[in-house]
């Protein structure tokens, strides 16, 4: 009898744990549905285009941001700005992203913190070989099927070693999640 009740008890802790509000949760990026979008500044105008293939581990407690993570990875080869003959130049070129040699770009954050009402994510961001802290902005907002993170941030594409000049980039992220 001492030994059922143990197990119900130990039973009992588990299925408690696994309910308390305020535990980080696994989140599952819907990659199909991610968008990423950048502009920026060419020599006939501003480019807009987009990126895909991300690839997302997610960890996060919109009440304790602090014990979570957030690390991706995207697929320069996705580049797209609806001209081929641009893309097929930032995709292959050395001084743009030559994907044949540099696959992926990549993010691991440091420390996620609520900032009022948002939170902000800081993390390295590596492309090509050059890896730089940043700082993401972003909110997150419950849905019927899960949540979505949205931010944005803005970056010098030349300290990466992407481009022949200083260029700025902004940057917008979503990501639908479910759990």
């Amino acid at each position: 009898m001492k030994s059922s009740k143990r197990i119900i008890f130990a039973l009992s802790l588990v299925l408690l744990t696994s309910i308390v509000p305020g535990q980080t949760v696994n989140w599952k990026a819907d990659t199909a549905k991610a968008t990423i979008k950048f502009v920026t500044s060419g020599i006939f105008g501003e480019v807009n285009g987009t990126l895909s293939g991300l690839k997302a581990s997610i960890q996060f407690d919109e009440k304790d941001p602090s014990s979570g993570h957030m690390n991706a990875t995207i697929d320069p080869k996705t580049i797209s700005t609806g001209i081929s003959l641009r893309n097929s130049h930032l995709r292959n070129e050395e001084h743009f992203f030559n994907t044949s040699k540099y696959p992926l770009i990549s993010f691991v954050s440091k420390q996620i913190e609520k900032t009022g009402s948002t939170y902000k994510v800081k993390g390295n961001l590596t492309i090509k070989t050059v890896t730089k802290q940043i700082e993401i902005p972003f909110t997150f907002e419950k849905t019927a099927t899960g949540a979505i993170f949205k931010g944005h941030f803005t970056m010098d594409a030349y300290d990466y070693g992407v481009g022949t000049s200083t260029k700025s980039v902004t940057v917008y992220i979503e990501v639908p999640v479910i759990r």
